[in-house]
Parts: structure tokens; C-alpha cells; sequence
């Protein structure tokens, strides 16, 4: 049976993560275009594409694992939100709104991952 991703927590924070993104990196420079702003949005876009995704999957083993490819998105915009400070494309508190809300995410997915490995979110759905 596949589950409704949209139903949980850990999917619309990354959406609205994403959406946030999207619309800071409207502002960055042109010249980021291919860069920065291109690894910006696809780390961002990962997170809930892989959770989506992995709803799809029938195994524990499966779903997990594109859980961690989500995780590991969540690190590579933790890094990426710094550099965007340190290049003085965003404010330090757009940084500081930003890193919050990534790490909010990351600790909910961890915690969501460490759920599903013991099995109770798949005999949830059943």
C-alpha cells in the first residue's frame, strides 16, 4: 500500500523549505545562476522529491534509504546557506531564519528515520 506523503509532517516542511529557497535565491546574482543557485534548488527540491518518492517503495529497507538521500540533501543545504552568508548574498539573519528551519527539518527527518526503522510507521499504515 503506498502512503500518502502528503500527510506527513517531515514532506511539508521540506516543501515549505523548498519554497523558501526558491524565493531567496530570486535575489542572488545572475552570475550564480549556474551555480550556486542551480545546487540551491536542486538540494532543496531533493528533500521532498526523495520523501515522495520513497513513499512509493514496499520495503522498510527501501524507503529508508531514500530517507538518508533526503537527509544528506538537508546537510548539503546546511552548507550551501553558509556560503550564500559568507558570499553576502543573504543577511545574516536570513541565514540565521534559514539554518533553523534546516536544522528543525533534519532533526524531525532523523527522528522520523530512527521511527521507521523500528518498524512502527509501516504497521501504521496497515
Amino acid at each position: 500500500m503506498a502512503r500518502n506523503y502528503k500527510e506527513l509532517e517531515i514532506w511539508k516542511l521540506s516543501y515549505d523549505l523548498t519554497l523558501k529557497f526558491y524565493k531567496i535565491t530570486n535575489k542572488f546574482p545572475e552570475n550564480e545562476k549556474d551555480n550556486l543557485i542551480s545546487q540551491i534548488r536542486r538540494a532543496s527540491t531533493s528533500i521532498p522529491l526523495n520523501i515522495a518518492e520513497g513513499c512509493s517503495r514496499r520495503t522498510k529497507l527501501s524507503f529508508l534509504q531514500f530517507l538518508t538521500y533526503a537527509y544528506g540533501s538537508l546537510k548539503e543545504l546546511d552548507v550551501l546557506v553558509l556560503l550564500s552568508k559568507d558570499l553576502g548574498y543573504i543577511s545574516k539573519e536570513e541565514y540565521n531564519e534559514l539554518n533553523e528551519d534546516i536544522d528543525k527539518t533534519s532533526r524531525k527527518m532523523f527522528k522520523f528515520m530512527s521511527f521507521v526503522e523500528r518498524e512502527k510507521f509501516f504497521s501504521w499504515f496497515k
